[in-house]
């Protein structure tokens, strides 16, 4: 463990130590490279860079469970601003938005309204949102879901595959646009496939699935292996290229991210911003020890 990713896994809630992380040279180089920053427009400027390199983006403002009404309206104000900014720079065709329910409202019909005002803004702007959940709130996301694609068919969802119930979802799911990831991390044994072997097997289970059916999968992975078997699949089912996408993490294994992109597939970088960027970044760190890897 290198001595600077001890210290932001240790000081993670810190405020003082966040601020002297954030703000000392070989340290703020870390954040950068992982997090657009704390604002619409940093993430805007990585945006545009991405982009010109020939990768899509999804952009996601970080945070938790909304505690109120008024956290929930920041957020949702926060994307519409994002919103208006993407459509303002002409990056909107490139770039959609990946929304957590919880951070929309603890209650479902308060979650759906806000979700509603971000999906009508993404429409105006020209791009689509992807809608995602943690293991306890996965019910209650396709419950939104349902109703948001009444007006908005385009709108995504995010499943994990190491969870139980993923391959059900993503067969009745299969004709629209749905976006595969790992994880969870932290879901008890009842819900969650906690052998990593064999959550790698729902992957593919899952990929296969959603690759039978007419929709537009997303595969956010980073593992090579799940990479080549995906695109095996796909080639299995007579997929072309641009009729499913690689999702990835911002800063991690770019070359490997240009390298797919060089190759003709379809690679959409996730882009992490705001002002909640330590907590999530603890998070990757004790997720994955190989995130300072640039390979």
């Amino acid at each position: 463990m290198t001595p600077l990713r001890t210290l932001i896994m240790a000081a993670a809630g810190n405020e003082a130590v966040r601020r002297i992380v954030a703000t000392a040279p070989v340290s703020r180089d870390v954040v950068r490279r992982f997090v657009a920053g704390e604002t619409t427009a940093d993430a805007i400027d990585v945006a545009g860079h991405l982009v010109r390199d020939d990768l899509r983006v999804t952009l996601e403002l970080l945070g938790g469970d909304a505690p109120g009404r008024a956290a929930a309206e920041r957020t949702v104000l926060t994307y519409l601003r994002l919103l208006d900014e993407l459509h303002a720079v002409g990056l909107a065709g490139d770039v959609d938005v990946a929304v957590r329910l919880p951070a929309l409202g603890q209650a479902e019909n308060v979650a759906l309204t806000n979700a509603s005002r971000v999906c009508a803004a993404a429409e105006q702007a020209g791009t689509t949102v992807t809608l995602g959940a943690d293991h306890a709130t996965v019910d209650q996301a396709l419950h939104v879901l349902a109703e948001l694609r009444r007006a908005w068919p385009e709108t995504g969802v995010a499943l994990q595959a190491g969870l139980r119930r993923t391959l059900d979802d993503c067969r009745a799911l299969a004709g629209t646009r749905v976006r595969l990831c790992g994880g969870p991390h932290d879901a008890p044994r009842s819900v969650a496939l906690t052998d990593p072997h064999e959550a790698d097997l729902n992957y593919v289970r899952c990929a296969n699935a959603l690759l039978a059916g007419g929709g537009h999968p997303v595969f956010a992975t980073h593992d090579p292996r799940l990479v080549d078997i995906v695109a095996e699949r796909a080639r299995w089912y007579d997929r072309p290229v641009d009729g499913f996408e690689y999702q990835v993490r911002y800063g991690v294994r770019p070359a490997a991210q240009r390298h797919l992109a060089a190759e003709g597939h379809v690679v959409r970088v996730h882009v992490p911003f705001g002002g909640q960027w330590y907590d999530h970044l603890a998070r990757r760190l004790a997720e994955r020890r190989s995130l300072f890897s640039r390979s």
